[in-house]
């Protein structure tokens, strides 16, 4: 469990940092407030994205293994 757990955490900071920062530099772009709405943006994210995987990962497995057997 310590492992899909660190896995989850892992998972989610490089995406969140990846697709938060892509989409805020977009959308806002780089004024005075990009790192601020950047962080909000990242953090809220993150903390989603960590639960969000770790009941995700399992079925999308299941789902993967029923299509490629």
């Amino acid at each position: 469990m310590k492992k899909k757990i660190a896995f989850s955490m892992i998972m989610a900071m490089i995406t969140t940092f990846i697709i938060s920062f892509l989409l805020i530099s977009i959308n806002v772009g780089f004024g005075d407030k990009f790192m601020a709405i950047w962080l909000k943006s990242w953090a809220l994210a993150y903390i989603m994205a960590v639960p969000a995987i770790l009941i995700m990962a399992p079925r999308v497995e299941k789902l993967v293994d029923q299509i490629i057997k």
